[in-house]
């Protein structure tokens, strides 16, 4: 009982924590996220989206800002899938607040994680880990002139 107690304590005194709490940061392509055949399937084309400050028609009502935080098992997925699939999950959900306030599109879309802004109409910002990698958005739902 004791050998195996000293080769338990050995073993978590020699694994890396580092590997268990890894946190790279990625800037990825919206573009190429937005024009991936899962991207055209999963969202509604009448809901638009407008990263960082791209410029869209006049702003008939504004519903708010609203963000949205998700995660996704990264594990076995490159963090590059991982961060597409969660990116994916975060504008879903910001669609379905854009259909339920009335609105037709989020504008000023940007990254916001841990409640750090990062605005760009190219990039958006993921975190991947061991475990799970994370996409937070912020956005303004609002109602546009057509």
């Amino acid at each position: 009982m004791k050998l195996l107690a000293l080769l338990i304590t050995s073993v978590l005194l020699f694994t890396s924590s580092q590997a268990y709490s890894r946190d790279t940061k990625h800037l990825n392509s919206i573009q190429e996220a937005m024009q991936s055949a899962t991207f055209k399937e999963k969202l509604d084309p009448t809901i638009r989206f407008y990263f960082g400050d791209q410029k869209h028609p006049k702003v008939i009502r504004s519903y708010g800002n609203f963000s949205t935080n998700k995660k996704t098992n990264a594990f076995n997925k490159s963090d590059e899938e991982a961060c597409k699939w969660v990116l994916l999950s975060g504008l879903i959900t910001l669609q379905e607040r854009a259909n339920r306030e009335g609105g037709n599109a989020i504008i000023n879309v940007a990254s916001y994680y841990k409640k750090n802004t990062y605005k760009s109409k190219t990039k958006y910002e993921c975190h991947a880990g061991t475990f799970l990698a994370g996409v937070a958005l912020t956005g303004e739902v609002v109602k546009l002139a057509k």
